[in-house]
């Protein structure tokens, strides 16, 4: 008898952050294939509503949402939807997380206060996450540790240091993101019986 190759999984994964922490960048890095971008340019209307205080630099601004499409192995497909970061957009944050099975939040830490709405977001629906930390060349160096505690994380949302630009950085956030949620879909399990 020939064995009928099974279906792939298909997982919805939010990339969630502050404004200019790397939820683009992080996307298009790892994606598959050519990401969906929704970039604007910053302009006249935004000063004085966002917050552009060590991201001076940036120019463009996520509008809607990205998304983009990784195999992490035979069968497991990862859609990613990263989540626009200014206050202003957060109302599209319900229908963007529906049907999503976890989460990684990004962090930056010259301004590591603004991922405290996505963590908070997160764990006020009970969607498993994980803290990216985007390692900038001109931000601070803290250990894991540290970050666990100025976020208040209990033991078992792990926090990761990463470069997005590289793709294999970005790989292995969502590999540890995958990994924390097989996790707790055993924990599940056992509490179940």
């Amino acid at each position: 008898m020939v064995s009928k190759p099974s279906d792939p999984v298909a997982v919805k994964i939010l990339i969630a952050g502050g404004f200019g922490v790397g939820k683009t960048t992080l996307v298009g890095a790892v994606s598959e294939i050519r990401p969906l971008q929704t970039e604007e340019l910053l302009t006249d209307r935004g000063v004085g509503v966002d917050d552009i205080e060590g991201v001076e630099q940036k120019t463009t601004t996520t509008v809607a949402m990205d998304f983009g499409r990784i195999t992490i192995r035979d069968g497991l497909i990862l859609y990613l939807f990263g989540t626009p970061g200014q206050d202003r957009f957060w109302f599209m944050w319900d229908e963007l997380s529906a049907g999503a099975l976890g989460a990684v939040v990004l962090a930056d830490t010259r301004r590591l206060q603004d991922c405290f709405p996505a963590v908070d977001y997160f764990e006020s629906r009970g969607l498993p996450f994980i803290i990216g930390v985007n390692c900038f060349d001109d931000g601070y160096d803290y250990t894991v540790e540290e970050i666990r505690e100025a976020l208040d994380l209990d033991g078992g949302t792990p926090v990761v240091l990463c470069d997005v630009r590289h793709r294999t950085s970005g790989k292995e956030v969502l590999t540890t993101l995958v990994t924390h949620l097989l996790a707790v879909n055993e924990k599940e399990k056992a509490a179940a019986r």
